[in-house]
């Protein structure tokens, strides 16, 4: 993250259903590239708000428009996708000193799973037997790692790269996390699309940040022009999109490829992932519970 001196920030909040919050905190990052900042989550909902350096030109007026507009129109296509309807942005212009520091009080390493710890930039931390380290300042982790739908999905991850897994496909790579982490358990290749620009961009710095880019492509390419067989693929959406995705899985997958899916609601969603991949010739190896969240693990037959 880096400070910009004299710089004002304009700080855009939206309250945001618990059901969304991840994919919210992840767009939200992607269209700052700066900060994001994501409240304790509620029963129902929660506050994501996001942090844009201002140019501080005679145009400040306009340009914070111009953000506001942006935000609003990427984020009521999000919140349509999960139906829910939106409530009016709040705004408010920070100081530079007022929030470039106050991340590093707040974002310390952590181990996210079990051999897997996130760090920010600013932080040396030593990592003691085979801890893999990805390096994300709050900018590009929050609304990612800490996520129920993401820890279930690393969680995963890591449990079948034990098995050995050299060709891996992160679908929707967000932020780039899951890709980085099968990288640092072991592929040799990992291709992480999203159909996002915003996404695509985040996710190549991060890759960058981290020296992974011989291991891990990033790239906007749609799923259908994915060529190749894969031995893990990964995928932490929402449930009607990985519904949609299901034929093309299976056209990548080969004969004991393990699928990671994610951004699942237990219960009703969770079965019907199962019975739909399990028409396109996946079974169920196990699944994950976490608040009302539902990650699985399926195996090509």
């Amino acid at each position: 993250m880096a400070a910009h001196s004299d710089t004002q920030w304009l700080k855009i909040t939206i309250q945001t259903p618990t059901v969304l919050s991840e994919a919210a905190a992840d767009l939200m990052a992607a269209l700052s590239g700066s900060g994001v900042e994501q409240s304790p989550e509620q029963a129902e909902a929660c506050l994501i708000s996001g942090f844009f350096p201002l140019s501080g030109d005679s145009s400040a007026s306009e340009e914070q428009q111009a953000i506001c507009r942006k935000v609003a129109t990427a984020m009521e296509e999000l919140f349509g996708l999960y139906e829910q309807e939106m409530e009016p942005m709040e705004t408010a212009l920070l100081a530079d000193e007022d929030w470039a520091t106050s991340w590093q009080q707040y974002f310390a390493a952590f181990e996210i799973i079990p051999g897997l710890v996130i760090k920010p930039s600013w932080e040396e931390y030593q990592p003691s037997g085979d801890t893999r380290v990805i390096e994300m300042d709050p900018g590009m982790a929050f609304g990612t790692g800490q996520h129920a739908s993401t820890h279930m999905a690393l969680q995963l991850l890591a449990r079948d790269m034990a098995d050995g897994r050299s060709a891996v496909l992160d679908v929707g790579t967000g932020t780039g996390i899951l890709a980085m982490a099968g990288a640092l358990f072991g592929a040799e290749r990992v291709v992480a699309i999203d159909n996002d620009p915003e996404a695509v961009s985040v996710a190549r710095e991060n890759v960058a940040n981290n020296q992974l880019e011989q291991q891990v492509q990033v790239s906007q390419t749609p799923l259908e022009e994915i060529q190749g067989s894969y031995q893990l693929i990964c995928a932490n959406i929402i449930h009607d999109v990985l519904v949609e995705m299901a034929p093309e899985f299976s056209r990548l997958a080969c004969p004991g490829t393990a699928l990671v899916l994610a951004g699942i609601l237990k219960g009703e969603q969770e079965a019907n992932i199962a019975a739909v991949y399990r028409s396109h010739g996946f079974s169920l190896t196990e699944t994950l519970h976490q608040e009302e969240w539902a990650g699985m693990l399926l195996h090509r037959e």
